[in-house]
């Protein structure tokens, strides 16, 4: 493994720890806001930031490198958390949570298709994403009775399959030579641009005035300067390092470290049904990521 690899895989478990305590922020802001309030902040947050932090504008792209660009704000930003957050609406989170770990194995399928990686699909792969994603479903259900809701769940699988694509193009936007802070700026705008018409659909106050308790404006800060412009750019970091499919797999840790923040944030108690979770979930990472050298 090279060095850059080894960045590479450093940047998607930074970012995935990061995303994997989302839960905790999100669900104290949803005492005061929309989901889709929360969205809009905290990306157009994030956008704001990765500005100030490198103004230098992204120029000389051609119109095919645009439309990419949209295409991934479409799916990556846009479509991806709209859908699941309309998911839970309709379904159990448990559900949204082990349907949306499917991404990694829609990715490879994407991948495959798009001749980004011919080599996506094999059996490793799918033997390590039965283990993690039967890892996944204990801790997600930890004995709670599955139900299931058409319409939510298919939003889910939707949102994974949007999550698949963004993947495979930002693999793609990371082989035109951009600096990684600027195109994940270009992304987030189009992002924002195609969230915007979805608002006039939900109640939304806009109201800043929760911001005034501490407890809000702290977790919307860490929603958009550290979830949304520091890991998508740690992101498509490791994207471009290590390939679509080696970096989605990572998405398997997120239900682990949510159940390790839920423990130390909110005094929840780990059963052993979790544990067994934690257990399976690392163990099919772990055979998803070492199934033999390949470009990335």
């Amino acid at each position: 493994m090279t060095h850059t690899q080894k960045l590479g895989h450093l940047a998607a478990i930074l970012t995935i720890i990061l995303w994997g305590t989302t839960f905790v922020s999100t669900k104290i802001l949803l005492e005061a806001y929309q989901p889709v309030e929360i969205l809009f902040f905290r990306f157009l947050m994030g956008l704001i930031a990765l500005t100030i932090i490198y103004p230098k504008p992204l120029k000389g792209t051609s119109l095919r490198q645009e439309l990419v660009f949209a295409a991934a704000g479409l799916c990556g930003i846009c479509l991806y958390y709209l859908l699941e957050n309309i998911a839970l609406t309709y379904t159990m989170a448990s559900n949204v949570g082990v349907i949306t770990s499917i991404a990694p194995c829609f990715t490879a399928i994407v991948a495959y298709f798009a001749h980004v990686d011919e080599d996506a699909i094999n059996k490793k792969f799918f033997f390590g994403f039965l283990v993690a994603l039967s890892g996944i479903f204990l801790i997600s259900f930890n004995g709670a009775e599955l139900q299931l809701n058409p319409l939510g769940d298919i939003l889910a699988l939707l949102a994974a399959l949007a999550w698949a694509f963004y993947a495979v193009i930002t693999k793609g936007i990371g082989n035109y030579g951009y600096n990684t802070i600027v195109m994940t700026r270009r992304i987030f705008f189009y992002g924002i641009l195609f969230m915007l018409p979805s608002l006039l659909f939900f109640d939304c106050s806009w109201s800043l005035l929760p911001l005034q308790e501490p407890a809000y404006l702290l977790n919307l800060l860490f929603l958009g300067l550290g979830a949304s412009a520091l890991c998508f750019v740690t992101w498509n970091y490791a994207v471009k390092m290590i390939g679509a499919i080696q970096t989605s797999i990572y998405i398997y840790m997120v239900p682990v470290i949510t159940v390790v923040t839920s423990i130390i944030v909110l005094d929840e108690q780990i059963t052993p049904m979790s544990a067994l979770g934690i257990v399976l979930t690392l163990g099919g990472l772990v055979i998803s990521q070492y199934r033999g050298k390949r470009k990335a």
